[in-house]
């Protein structure tokens, strides 16, 4: 059999103006055809190989094309039209097919379009028609539409927080080849939710998430069940059809599928105010904490998370430890002009400089007096425990001011949020009171060296106070912006 493989993903967050365009995918390396084999092991690419490797079936991949970027505002409609056309060329030169990974993540928007993924899928439809298998895999914080579920054969979500993109990539692989060899004949039902909510109950290992997955789990052990998959929607999403959603696969049986989507929706309404509970202290409070409490202690900068589509230019963290003196904290800060203007002042010198609120404007930059520690003109990280092998922060400096030593870059990269970033610059991370992470959620990768995690009440594009955002296009009424009692 002939299969099929592309990655194209980006998470959009609508309320950062900052526009996402082909430099954001450009730098997370965009790879074609036979250099896709470089994702062997890494991310849902990776694990798509594997299902196919251990299959034990005759399986001549054809990889189309591998897209990503880190989640930032609405693609452009440039961007848009080049992913589209450089995808669906190579997806026609491909000749015939049996079937079609398609890797996404779920929540992407552009300019002029609100469903990128139902876009892309229409797209792939028109090259291949109605009949091929396509089976979608995606990021759990997908939103669903009624274009996604009509266009595609099969669509299957993470299963945890922290992510688990190789582990969707080889279920997506598996249940294709399954579907191909005509072993299952997959039928989908979903729901859609008249739900949202803050990112801080978003891990699946604890909360009512956890018991929201569980069930998916358990189910799945079903007989006729093939897939479960929650999809609580990232929060950042002002979409037409935007709203948290639910996905059961079964082996031909309609009436199954059904019932159980139907059971998972009531079952995530039944704890919507639990859904709500925030957890975050305001940052004047987090500081104090993280100044009394003994070893490494993440400072979770909610509002200003990169990894849920925010520039990474937030300074309130900064500002506030220099206004206290302390603790003794390592931190990212995304400010293009900055960056370049501290490379090319060199390691010793001596800057005043403004840091922050470049990038998307919530902020008002600061004006700080940094010692330039290193500089490197055009950063590439070498990633090899995600969903990339490369990620590109351009100029960087590593600089002083005060109890905090800030890397400034000119793109987001990976927000600070992996190790790798610090080490790079020969950092150990453990020789500081404190690290500011660009995040909510994805703390897995300092899970190792931190004690404490402390999140932080702050404002931006990604702040957990949801009723503030400037909500526009999300169909209403909704909870919790509005007063409801029924999901339908």
């Amino acid at each position: 059999m002939r299969i099929a493989v592309a990655y194209i993903g980006q998470e959009s967050d609508t309320f950062n103006p900052t526009p996402a365009t082909m430099e954001s995918f450009e730098a997370f390396g965009l790879l074609y055809s036979e250099q896709l084999n470089s994702l062997v092991g890494i991310g849902p690419v990776g694990g798509f190989f594997d299902a196919v490797h251990n299959s034990g079936r005759d399986v001549e991949v054809v990889p189309l094309v591998k897209a990503w970027a880190v989640a930032g505002g609405r693609i452009t409609e440039q961007t848009l039209d080049t992913l589209t056309r450089d995808f669906t060329e190579r997806l026609a030169a491909a000749g015939d097919l049996d079937g079609f990974a398609f890797l996404m993540h779920g929540a992407c928007a552009a300019a002029g379009e609100d469903d990128v993924e139902g876009h892309m899928l229409a797209a792939a439809r028109e090259v291949v028609g109605d009949s091929l298998p396509i089976v979608v895999g995606l990021d759990h914080h997908a939103n669903i539409t009624e274009r996604m579920v009509a266009l595609s054969t099969a669509i299957i979500g993470h299963r945890t927080q922290p992510h688990d993109p190789f582990e969707t990539g080889r279920l997506t692989g598996g249940l294709l080849l399954r579907t191909v060899a005509g072993e299952v004949a997959p039928v989908m039902a979903w729901r859609k939710l008249r739900l949202l909510s803050h990112q801080e109950q978003y891990l699946t290992t604890r909360g009512p998430m956890k018991v929201w997955f569980d069930r998916a789990r358990d189910l799945e052990n079903n007989e006729g069940i093939l897939s479960v998959s929650p999809f609580p929607m990232q929060p950042w999403l002002d979409v037409e059809q935007g709203g948290w959603s639910v996905v059961v696969v079964t082996d031909n049986d309609a009436a199954l599928a059904e019932a159980r989507a139907e059971e998972m929706a009531e079952l995530a309404w039944s704890m919507r105010e639990e859904f709500q509970v925030r957890t975050s202290v305001e940052p004047s409070e987090a500081v104090a904490k993280a100044t009394a409490h003994d070893g490494l202690v993440i400072l979770s900068d909610t509002g200003d998370s990169v990894f849920g589509g925010a520039g990474g230019d937030s300074n309130v963290l900064l500002t506030e430890i220099l206004r206290d003196g302390g603790p003794k904290t390592i931190l990212p800060l995304v400010d293009p002009p900055a960056a370049r203007t501290l490379v090319a002042a060199g390691p010793g010198a001596t800057v005043e400089v403004d840091l922050g609120g470049v990038v998307t404007r919530w902020y008002e930059p600061c004006r700080v007096s940094v010692v330039v520690r290193q500089v490197e003109a055009d950063l590439v990280l070498q990633l090899q425990d995600s969903r990339n092998d490369q990620a590109r922060h351009g100029a960087t400096a590593v600089v002083d001011a005060g109890p905090a030593t800030i890397v400034v870059s000119e793109l987001p990269g990976v927000g600070g949020n992996y190790p790798a970033l610090y080490e790079h610059f020969g950092i150990d991370p453990r020789d500081y009171s404190a690290v500011v992470l660009k995040t909510a959620s994805n703390f897995q990768w300092f899970a190792g060296l931190t004690t404490e995690v402390i999140r932080v009440d702050s404002h931006g594009p990604t702040q957990s106070d949801m009723r503030s955002l400037p909500w526009e296009r999300v169909p209403r009424p909704i909870y919790p912006l509005d007063a409801i009692e029924d999901w339908r």
